[in-house]
């Protein structure tokens, strides 16, 4: 981290880091809220003019408990409750959101198809694999590798029983993930895995536990989905078993890519750093 921003992708020069004590002195024209608690936070750190001001709450996972609450109540004379997750998922729990809400479809920019399949092994993206062992899924990793070996990558992740690459540089990453022959998203309980959708425009086949958005997002032509783990690992095998190219035998699949992915125009700054003037 570099001050309270990550350090391994590059941010847009509107973006401005302000430590947390001077807030206060800073103009704000509105909040985003990301959890709960950060609203006493902002209480904290803005004063009494919080409760002045526009908010919007981002709500990243699907919520857990058997009644997740509410949204918190964000104050000010204008809320907005926007969500990286089908409002099925909230139906489906009973929720009504009061405030006026918006769902933002996941997306990521295009690394381009950089996928070799090089390596006989499967990649796992996932952030402290530890603490989130049942909602990453990541206790089901055992299994999967008395199969295929397994690499992953992200936070926190030094120490596992598995090849490690510790929170690489977004652009790292992409190169070396797309080296593995398949990419293993074993998430029970999230909204939809960001790397999920990178695995895919990097071309590499997907197996994926069936849960949550994954369902939507992965189209038959570009991986193998099941809540039964012992199909995933068959299919982690066979993937693992070809020479390359993705598929058993060589033979790739020319329309990996295009399924579940839906080209459109970035906001300004939020390019790759070649568009922004950026060495990566």
């Amino acid at each position: 981290m570099a001050g309270g921003r990550a350090a391994t992708y590059d941010w847009p020069d509107s973006a401005r880091e302000v430590p947390w004590d001077r807030l206060r002195d800073e103009q704000v024209d509105a909040v985003v809220y990301q959890r709960p608690y950060e609203v006493d936070l902002a209480r904290e750190w803005l004063g009494p003019r919080v409760s002045r001001l526009p908010a919007v709450y981002v709500e990243h996972n699907t919520p857990r408990g058997r009644r997740a609450p509410h949204p918190p109540p964000a104050g000010g004379p204008e809320r907005r409750h926007a969500r990286a997750r089908h409002p099925l998922q909230r139906a489906l729990l009973g929720q009504r959101p009061r405030p006026p809400t918006r769902v933002i479809e996941h997306g990521v920019p295009d690394p381009g198809h950089l996928y070799s399949g090089e390596l006989a092994r499967a990649g796992v993206v996932v952030n402290e694999p530890v603490r989130r062992t049942r909602v990453a899924g990541t206790d089901l990793l055992p299994r999967f590798a008395e199969r295929v070996p397994l690499d992953v990558f992200g936070m926190k992740v030094d120490g596992l029983p598995y090849g490690t690459y510790e929170d690489l540089p977004q652009h790292v990453m992409h190169a070396e993930l797309a080296k593995r022959r398949v990419y293993l998203h074993p998430y029970r309980w999230t909204s939809l895995g960001l790397a999920l959708i990178e695995a895919m425009t990097l071309g590499m086949p997907v197996v994926a536990l069936a849960a949550t958005e994954a369902i939507e997002a992965v189209p038959p032509e570009a991986g193998v989905l099941s809540t039964k783990v012992h199909v995933l690992a068959d299919a982690l095998a066979e993937f693992a078993g070809g020479s390359g190219a993705g598929e058993p035998g060589g033979q790739g699949r020319q329309g990996r890519r295009s399924g579940p992915l839906r080209a459109g125009p970035l906001p300004a700054g939020l390019g790759p750093p070649a568009q922004r003037g950026m060495t990566p």
